[in-house]
């Protein structure tokens, strides 16, 4: 069985007899959990996970991608194990301890809803969660001086007794480390290194960790490749690395194709494999399509073209999606559970944030027009898309100046069924015209017609590979609502001095549509991003969002 732990107590009360200053490597052996237990085994995980409690309650919610923040830590879970490499102590090599562990906490934000839960449930508004999170340990007796920022603290009892221990990701030696682990595949106790059929990974690739991030952690290795290593992990395959693959293999250019990864397979923690980590090529020198947006607004320079090849570029990866990857039909009742899904987030959102109330009514005309054409006959096709589109998730390369895409995960606040569905792809064409409006609102440019050009020239960029997004009008309307939605929720809580960006896209959203109701010149603000403004900042540095 796996061990439980309290969250604050047994600080050094459960060890395996084995203090500090004796020789040995941290784990007697390499494991994952639940698995049955050699004598003594299920000891030592209890000493390692209980003398690490304290430290990780204290320092797991101060890091930016822990999903679980304003609601306490009640226990952790040891789901595996693995010494990457082993730290003896008086030695000067660092030791790599790999860990999956899960946080409990008795809550879930308001409006959620259970992956399992039927299309009709209601949003759960207290749900306890044990989200499982990816750790790195580094572990020395002596912190050098430059590694003191990454210390998490020194353990009390269990094998770890009186050693540093710290992010790992921090120590270019064991970055190092990792990237071994992939130039030369194979498995290590649950963990699985593989690397793509015919790439060669170079060695001695000095690695540099990204400092600003939001939900993972990225490495870049000589400006050649980038690791991206996802925090929150569950059972199943990432789309930032099915997705990529997916394209890679249909030849299309327009997405940097995965060259290594790893995983892991946990017994009993689920059928699959667990996504840990992608490597792909990293892109020197290119710029995101926020940091070039920004840029245009400071010196009041025409955005048309840039937008206009970005919704190209759009295109053709939906394009080679479908082709790669199965497709289906939307039909009366898919179209319907669309629609009450978009309904059910309307209504938790306008619970919690009051300044939405008074336009509730007119925003669910969007969804009902578009339940209603599902019931009249109408059908649309949908399939796997980007899942989380917005200008920072698009690089123009320096080499070519061709835009590229990246960051496939999709929100990560959604569970993996729902961000693994095929989904109709105005949900990607209305995130990226939302992001318009947040650059114009930094760029202070609203009222100018700046995103109102952007927005029409990504529509025309678009058409000219497939079908103009604003020739389907209440699909791109009740997509563009449900994400300025989700937009006023994200910004009552934790930004409302930027409330009034999607606040002004609601107001016209709530209006009644002009014609058709098509997106372009005249139409007013039309919301922004789903990713904070700092997260754009982080990719200008990196190349490649993580």
């Amino acid at each position: 069985m796996s061990d439980a732990a309290p969250s604050r107590r047994g600080t050094g009360r459960r060890d395996t007899g084995r203090k500090g200053g004796a020789p040995g490597p941290l784990l007697s052996s390499v494991r994952a959990a639940p698995a049955a237990h050699a004598p003594g085994q299920e000891a030592a995980d209890a000493g390692l996970l209980g003398s690490l409690v304290p430290l990780l309650s204290e320092w797991l919610p101060r890091q930016r991608w822990f999903a679980g923040k304003g609601r306490p830590i009640t226990g952790f879970t040891l789901v595996a194990a693995t010494e990457l490499l082993p730290h003896h102590s008086g030695a000067t090599v660092p030791g790599l301890l790999h860990l999956l562990v899960r946080a409990q906490q008795p809550g879930a934000p308001a409006g959620s809803r259970p992956a399992d839960a039927p299309a009709s449930a209601a949003p759960v508004l207290h749900a306890g969660t044990d989200d499982c999170y990816q750790l790195l340990l580094g572990v020395q007796d002596v912190l050098p001086p430059h590694l003191a920022p990454a210390l998490i603290g020194r353990p009390v009892g269990g094998p770890l007794h009186g050693r540093a221990v710290y992010e790992g990701l921090a120590d270019p030696r064991l970055a190092s480390l990792l990237l071994e682990r992939l130039r030369l595949p194979g498995r290590l106790g649950p963990l699985r290194f593989s690397r793509e059929e015919g790439v060669m990974i170079g060695a001695g690739l000095a690695p540099r960790l990204i400092g600003a991030e939001q939900s993972n952690s990225s490495i870049v290795y000589g400006e050649t490749y980038i690791l991206k290593l996802f925090r929150r992990v569950c059972p199943g395959t990432n789309p930032d690395l099915e997705l990529p693959r997916a394209l890679a293999g249909t030849g299309c250019a327009r997405v940097p194709a995965p060259a290594a990864w790893f995983e892991a397979v946990v017994p009993g923690a689920g059928t699959e494999p667990m996504t840990l980590g992608v490597l792909q090529p990293y892109l020197p020198g290119s710029a995101d399509g926020w940091q070039l947006a920004l840029s245009a607004l400071a010196v009041r320079a025409d955005f048309t073209a840039s937008a206009r090849a970005l919704g190209h570029a759009t295109a053709e990866v939906h394009g080679a999606l479908a082709e790669a990857l199965p497709t289906v039909v939307l039909r009366r009742p898919q179209l319907e559970n669309l629609a009450a899904a978009m309904g059910r987030r309307l209504d938790a959102a306008a619970e919690a944030v009051p300044a939405l109330r008074p336009y509730r009514a007119a925003l669910r005309g969007a969804y009902d027009d578009l339940a209603a054409l599902g019931r009249a006959g109408r059908t649309w096709r949908a399939q796997r898309i980007h899942g989380d589109l917005h200008l920072g998730q698009a690089l123009r390369t320096a080499e070519d100046g061709r835009w590229a895409l990246i960051d496939f995960e999709g929100e990560p606040a959604r569970p993996l069924a729902e961000r693994s569905r095929p989904q109709p792809t105005a949900r990607d064409v209305a995130g990226m015209l939302r992001s318009f409006d947040y650059a114009a609102a930094v760029g202070r440019a609203g009222g100018t017609g700046w995103s109102e050009r952007a927005r029409a020239a990504f529509c025309e960029g678009y058409g000219s590979v497939h079908g103009d997004p604003r020739e389907e009008p209440q699909l791109l309307r009740a997509h563009e609502t449900d994400k300025a939605v989700y937009e006023v929720l994200y910004e009552a809580r934790h930004r409302p001095d930027w409330l009034p960006v999607p606040m002004a896209a609601i107001r016209r959203l709530a209006e009644p549509p002009p014609g058709a109701g098509a997106p372009g010149p005249g139409t007013g603000p039309p919301g922004g991003r789903t990713a904070p403004p700092e997260e754009h900042a982080a990719r200008a540095e990196r190349g490649q969002a993580p």
